[in-house]
């Protein structure tokens, strides 16, 4: 494995790191340091950005509008992106159904979409998950009947995330039901302001709107809005899920996340000294970040091995997992570094509302949100049990 950048490489890092420094917003900034979700109108803002640099679609390839970036640069920008502190951008339209559409779809949905999906003119979100088919996606039973031009849509997605801003969902349906549970799976586009479909809010954990339950009575869909064939959506599936699970792994957000825990550490008092004195709460910082020493090691390792041609298989998934569960652990460290402010808990809508200064130091605003929200991360983009099963099938035999 060699881990040497060359000096071109070294050249491309100090370009983002310079782009980044002088055009992220401040205010962007400061939602995610909290760990805020960002607002609509500036995450927005901000890809438009991104897309005019060129840089908003890291993955794409060139003839569709992507940068035309190497294995290492891509990783180099991703690293040098979180450790700005930059939000993640919106995945959906980006990193989900984007890469779905200039694979497998036709050259009439290319141009219908991929533009607008790179300039950030049209919010997606996904329509996977229902009522007891989550973790067992194969059993959904959102029901797509063929009517001519069109196709007839009856069901109900939960769990969908931002579905209150979107435009448009990528869906999957069942179109065939006398065969094997994938084998009867379509993928499918929705216009989010048809008539018959219904978007109910779910309030997380957190007290916060980010989560909908989406409901569709003879929802009519044009058939041309199939993407691929008909009965092959879990195939389309299993591959965007891919893609998410690579985005998942994280190893340079929880790193930049790590240094603001150590930085409330040392603020915070317990007794005559600071926190970052307590030998059992320093030892366990050190466990976390040895853990992402070694999950960022394993992470380039990959990296090597996609360079030199070998396909990836399980991998994303142990990536997923560690990553997943490191993210976890440092909210919790957090957390439990406010100490007794840690508890005291107003969700951002509530907070925006005050006119008083908040109770306890400044950094608390947000800490308590990000830690409820993270509770799904060993959950969305596949749980951590059916990653295990995936790895246990593919690398264990």
């Amino acid at each position: 494995m060699d881990l040497q950048f060359s000096d071109k490489d070294l050249a491309f890092q100090e370009e983002v790191r310079s782009f980044l420094k002088e055009n992220l917003p401040a205010n962007l900034l400061d939602r995610s340091d909290r760990g805020l979700h960002p607002l609509k109108d500036e995450i927005v803002a901000w890809q438009k950005v991104l897309h005019e640099k060129g840089w908003v679609a890291p993955n794409w390839p060139v003839e569709h509008g992507g940068p035309g970036w190497s294995l290492t640069q891509k990783y180099i920008y991703n690293r040098e992106y979180f450790l700005s502190g930059a939000p993640q951008t919106i995945a959906f339209g980006l990193n989900m159904v984007g890469p779905v559409i200039y694979t497998f779809g036709t050259e009439e949905q290319k141009a219908d979409y991929l533009q607008d999906i790179l300039e950030s003119n049209v919010w997606w979100c996904q329509g996977y998950s229902e009522p007891g088919s989550g973790s067992d996606l194969a059993s959904l039973r959102t029901r797509a009947v063929r009517d001519g031009d069109d196709y007839i849509i009856n069901g109900q997605k939960i769990w969908t995330s931002w579905a209150q801003h979107a435009d448009m969902m990528f869906c999957l349906v069942r179109t065939d039901t006398e065969c094997k549970p994938q084998e009867g799976i379509s993928f499918i586009l929705i216009d989010m302001k048809t008539p018959g479909i219904e978007v109910r809010p779910i309030i997380g954990l957190d007290k916060e709107h980010s989560l909908n339950e989406v409901f569709f009575t003879d929802v009519r869909v044009p058939a041309r809005n199939l993407i691929g064939e008909e009965n092959r959506g879990w195939t389309y599936a299993k591959f965007l899920l891919g893609n998410e699970r690579h985005i998942i792994a994280r190893v340079a957000r929880s790193q930049y996340q790590l240094a603001r825990l150590k930085e409330i550490a040392r603020t915070e008092r317990r007794g005559a000294g600071y926190l970052i004195d307590d030998a059992d709460f320093r030892r366990r910082i050190a466990k976390v970040e040895v853990d992402l020493i070694a999950l960022e090691a394993m992470e380039l390792r990959y990296l090597s091995q996609e360079i030199a041609g070998r396909k990836l298989t399980a991998e994303p998934s142990v990536l997923k997992i560690n990553g997943a569960e490191i993210a976890q652990l440092i909210k919790t460290l957090t957390i439990e570094a406010l100490g007794s402010h840690g508890m005291a808990y107003e969700p951002d809508p509530v907070f925006q509302r005050r006119n008083d200064r908040p109770i306890g130091p400044d950094y608390l605003h947000g800490a308590m949100a990000d830690h409820l929200y993270q509770r799904a991360a060993t959950i969305y983009g596949g749980t951590n049990e059916i990653q295990r099963n995936i790895i246990a099938k593919l690398i264990l035999g």
